[in-house]
């Protein structure tokens, strides 16, 4: 009997599993649903080198789920800071708070999708990979290794379903989750968005993509649409080693985040705010950010009066701004004025 898709990813996998602090080495007892739980919401659309120092540093101030459920929003918020898509932060709050009040993590994917913030695919991971059940584990990794071992022809997104299917037909029933953790694997090091190492592939004499002569135009993906350019004004105002600072509105961009005052840009096309105090401002320079839905070119002035700013704010010391948790938009513009000294 030939070996199944399984069978040859699993043994790859025994030998060549990465070392992740969240991760149990293949074959042993399974990792705590809080780590595991914890790394996937943190890996949503974030590299593995971006999430480590955050992941360690969460359990060591969070060491447990019941930690992170007494937490204040607030201080998670802010170690949450760089990471980006801060909505994962506040369901992570909301999560934690729902299993500390359940006595623990559900184990099946159906229940754990119950919980803030988990998606499909978080559901079925960690039901996977830290209570051994058998659930089909789809990130952008499995999917194009799918993709290219099927030869599936039809664009993304309209593929998804085909290749969940066939990611359901190779899923084994045992070490489900050490077969997930090993799709995951084989994208990110092997079958890569710009590469196709099939000569180091285990799956290459299953593959359809690699038989049929190029792999790499797999997964066929849709045209993308030209993201809207935003521009706008983020306020420096400085005062005995302290900056003013903000706290963004409870719904829409960065919510909830201390940040500079800025003119609107997060609800217009371009900013057309008043400043936050009047008086003369000079032009530090612009910062740069991308995200998901639009482009954003940020001007940053710098006040250079003695006027107290409008609105509610607090004057945080210069010296501790990197505990402020600012965001990376607002944290760019800070670095941008403090460099220039």
């Amino acid at each position: 009997m030939s070996a199944t898709v399984s069978d040859l990813l699993l043994d790859w996998y025994d030998s060549h599993a990465r070392a992740l602090p969240w991760r149990a080495p293949p074959g042993a007892s399974p990792t705590d649903a809080y780590r595991v739980w914890l790394s996937e919401v943190m890996l949503q659309q974030t590299t593995v080198a971006a999430v480590k120092p955050y992941f360690t540093k969460f359990t060591e101030i969070w060491p447990d789920v019941q930690a992170l459920a007494a937490a204040p929003e607030d201080e998670v918020m802010a170690a949450w800071a760089g990471l980006g898509y801060y909505s994962r932060a506040r369901n992570l709050v909301k999560a934690a708070r729902a299993v500390a009040e359940m006595g623990g993590f559900p184990e099946t994917e159906a229940e754990l999708r119950k919980l803030p913030g988990l998606g499909e695919y978080t559901a079925a991971a960690v039901a996977a990979i830290a209570f051994g059940q058998r659930a089909v584990v789809v990130d952008a990794n499995v999917e194009r290794v799918v993709a290219r071992l099927f030869a599936i022809e039809q664009p993304l997104p309209g593929a998804r379903k085909a290749i969940r299917e066939k990611a359901d037909a190779i899923t084994p029933d045992k070490r489900a989750g050490d077969f997930a953790q090993a799709m995951m694997d084989l994208g990110s090091s092997i079958c890569t968005a710009r590469d196709a190492k099939c000569l180091l592939c285990p799956l290459a004499s299953k593959c359809e993509g690699r038989a049929s002569g190029d792999p790499l135009r797999l997964p066929v993906k849709a045209k993308k649409k030209a993201k809207p350019q935003r521009s706008g004004t983020a306020f420096w105002i400085e005062r005995d080693g302290a900056v003013w600072l903000i706290k963004r509105p409870g719904k829409g961009m960065l919510a909830g985040m201390r940040a500079l005052p800025d003119d609107g840009w997060s609800a217009r096309k371009d900013g057309d705010g008043e400043a936050p105090v009047e008086g003369a401002w000079k032009a530090a320079g612009v910062v740069r950010h991308g995200f998901t839905h639009a482009d954003l070119e940020l001007g940053v002035a710098v006040y250079a009066g003695d006027s107290k700013p409008q609105g509610t704010g607090e004057w945080w010391p210069l010296d501790r701004l990197d505990d402020a948790g600012l965001p990376t938009l607002f944290a760019k513009a800070a670095r941008l004025v403090l460099a220039a000294r």
